[in-house]
C-alpha cells in the first residue's frame, strides 16, 4: 500500500494559459523545429508522423485528437496511421521514416541507451546530420507540449453529431 495520498481535483491549472510567456517560447521552440525540418527536406506529413508516434507513447490524447487530424489533412492514410505503434513490423514505412521514427522513440525514452544506439545506427545509414538534428528537434518539441497537454489535463470531447 502506497503512502501518498491523491487527492482529486475538479480541474486543473492549463499551465499554457497560466504562463502564456512560457507557452510562447514553447510554440517558437516548435516553429523553430519544424522549419529546421523543413530545410533538411523533411515534409509535413512525417513530422505529423513524429508527433503521433511520440504522443503514444507518452500517452496523450489531446495531441493524439490535434496531430491526427493534422496527418490527415497532410495525406496521410488510415492504413498507416493504424499501424503506426508497430511501424517496425510493418512494410509501409521507408527507411528513412523507420530512422525518423527510432529517433523520435530514442528521444521520448532517453534513458533507454540501448534503444538510443540502434536509433541513431539506422539514422546515421539514411539520415543526414541536418535531418537527425531535425528529428530529434521535432520529438523534443511534441514531448513537451504532451506534457503540457496531460498535466494540464486539456480535454479531448467527441466532435459534433458524434
Amino acid at each position: 500500500m502506497s503512502d501518498v495520498t491523491v487527492v482529486p481535483t475538479d480541474r486543473r491549472v492549463f499551465i499554457d494559459k497560466q504562463s502564456p510567456q512560457a507557452y510562447k517560447a514553447l510554440l517558437a521552440a516548435a516553429e523553430a523545429a519544424r522549419e529546421a525540418a523543413a530545410e533538411a527536406g523533411m515534409d509535413r506529413r512525417l513530422i505529423e508522423l513524429v508527433n503521433l508516434r511520440v504522443s503514444q507513447i507518452n500517452g496523450c490524447a489531446y495531441c493524439l485528437h490535434v496531430h491526427t487530424r493534422a496527418a490527415i489533412r497532410e495525406g496521410e492514410t488510415t492504413q498507416r496511421l493504424g499501424v503506426l505503434p508497430a511501424w517496425r513490423d510493418t512494410e509501409v514505412f521507408s527507411d528513412r521514416e523507420r530512422a525518423v521514427l527510432g529517433l523520435a522513440e530514442a528521444t521520448t525514452a532517453p534513458a533507454d541507451a540501448a534503444l538510443q544506439d540502434a536509433a541513431y545506427a539506422l539514422a546515421r545509414e539514411v539520415l543526414s546530420d541536418e535531418e537527425i538534428s531535425a528529428a530529434v528537434w521535432v520529438a523534443i518539441t511534441i514531448n513537451s507540449f504532451n506534457r503540457v497537454s496531460i498535466l494540464s489535463k486539456h480535454p479531448v470531447r467527441p466532435a459534433p453529431g458524434r
